[in-house]
């Protein structure tokens, strides 16, 4: 692929509650295109993010932000209003993706399937059941299992910590049928389909969540994930449908549960699409990339050059 920027400034930090992760992408991003030949700025991103860039002016920002404010259409509508080519999904696409009730619209209507779900104030969440257990409460927009809580069957009331004053993931929550059964992960590199990795959290850990995510020996990836190579095609088929349903560009990833207490014809449920995944040691995109021969630094020269303004 050849270049076509030269100065790169990695967008970092920023002020959402997955801020550590954030950091931990950006410095294992900017690290890696330096190796590339690139010249790296690292931004912490914050509320005078439009004044540093006007000072700094750089050809391409490539966007390390997770969560809200950096992965919800508000960090691309400052860069789109600067004309600063920016990677990763555009406005609509990131804040389509990070509220996890309007994604499951857009995706229910491109055939992806999603589980039942409603959407409560986090008072009426912990005043009680909202439907019958077991199910999962989430914050509607935010990532990385930020907020999380599974409430199984023999909960007599949902979790007491909706109620913590130090709650800060929203006032808005969705409340969706658990899924059991696996952890599946597939990501989409431009038009393209990579693998499927199957997730499997260390022992004590119930699910997925954030501990799981990005502690060491959290958890553990199968790849290529050993399920029979119909459900593998048609996960790799329906991230493809969420990825370009939502509109989105670059690398994004989608989550699955899939449910084979009755084999292959059990229940497949799309969780969510990522548009900005991590980028960490322990992150998944990079494992997938690796799969199909692309190193870390051939990845992250990738997503650059892709980057562009009315994304």
């Amino acid at each position: 692929m050849s270049r076509r920027f030269k100065n790169v400034t990695v967008l970092m930090g920023g002020l959402s509650a997955e801020r550590e992760v954030s950091l931990n992408s950006g410095n294992a991003c900017a690290q890696a295109l330096e190796g590339e030949g690139y010249n790296v700025t690292k931004l912490d991103v914050g509320h005078d993010l439009a004044h540093q860039l006007t000072a700094n002016r750089p050809d391409v920002c490539f966007n390390a932000l997770h969560g809200r404010w950096g992965e919800d259409g508000c960090v691309q509508g400052v860069l789109e209003l600067l004309g600063i080519p920016y990677t990763h999904s555009g406005v609509l696409a990131s804040a389509l993706a990070m509220h996890k009730q309007q994604a499951k619209v857009v995706l229910e209507a491109a055939g992806v399937p999603v589980a039942e779900g409603v959407v409560v104030s986090r008072a009426e969440a912990a005043e009680g059941h909202v439907m019958a257990p077991p199910y999962v409460i989430k914050p509607v927009a935010e990532g990385s299992s930020v907020g999380v809580y599974v409430v199984m069957e023999e909960s007599q009331n949902p979790s007491e910590q909706l109620m913590s004053s130090d709650w800060s993931a929203g006032e808005e929550l969705l409340v969706e049928r658990f899924i059991p059964g696996r952890e599946l992960t597939c990501a989409i590199m431009g038009d393209e389909a990579l693998g499927v990795i199957e997730i499997l959290p260390a022992e004590g850990l119930g699910f997925y969540d954030y501990e799981a995510k990005y502690a060491p020996g959290g958890s553990k990836h199968v790849l290529p994930a050993q399920i029979s190579p119909n459900v593998y095609q048609l996960i790799q088929k329906l991230s493809l449908a969420a990825h370009q349903a939502l509109g989105c560009r670059g690398v994004s990833r989608s989550d699955f549960r899939f449910d084979d207490r009755n084999g292959d014809s059990g229940e497949l449920i799309c969780l969510e699409v990522n548009t900005q995944p991590g980028m960490t040691a322990t992150s998944l995109v990079p494992e997938l990339a690796a799969d199909v021969g692309r190193s870390f630094g051939e990845l992250v020269r990738w997503i650059v050059e892709d980057a562009s303004c009315d994304r």
